[in-house]
């Protein structure tokens, strides 16, 4: 069985009502489990972080300073044809976790580290999973996840997250 093998891979996450749409080319660790049921583990590349900062001499004068996150996140996908579970950790001010299946209210928690005021803050979402396709035979090369992001009764929007696995 197989036990790892690192590939490059493209992500693509985007939002129906087309205001959201984000791509990622990085390589990736794919692991076999057991029979349809694998783990892929991604670094994130270093994140520019776009603050912007007055000049002090006008108000309406503003500069925008680029700066790059001090440690990579780590994404962290466990999947097969019947179930996603998405991790993403390792920055220390935001991480999150979410739990897909096909036609079922799943759970997305968010986690804010703040040492400030709040430390360790926590907020759940539900989602609800419309389509969940993963191809490729004997290793996955395609992963598509069609989902509602729902508080309460309120839809917050619906979201498409495509993984190509390149071979």
């Amino acid at each position: 069985m197989l036990t790892q093998l690192r590939r490059p891979i493209h992500l693509s996450f985007s939002s129906a009502d087309g205001l959201l749409l984000s791509e990622l080319e990085t390589v990736g660790t794919l692991y076999q489990k057991e029979k349809d049921r694998y783990h892929l583990v991604l670094t994130e590349p270093l994140v520019m972080d776009w603050e912007t900062r007055s000049q002090g001499l006008e108000a309406s004068s503003v500069s925008t300073l680029t700066t790059t996150v001090p440690t990579p996140r780590l994404l962290w996908i466990e999947f097969s044809p019947y179930r996603v579970t998405m991790t993403m950790q390792g920055n220390g001010q935001f991480s999150y976790r979410h739990l897909f299946e096909p036609g079922v209210l799943g759970l997305s928690r968010y986690f804010l580290h703040d040492d400030a005021l709040y430390p360790n803050r926590e907020f759940r979402l539900r989602n609800f999973t419309r389509n969940l396709c993963v191809k490729g035979n004997p290793l996955p090369s395609y992963l598509l996840l069609e989902y509602e992001l729902r508080c309460d009764r309120l839809q917050l929007g619906q979201y498409t997250f495509s993984l190509e696995i390149h071979h």
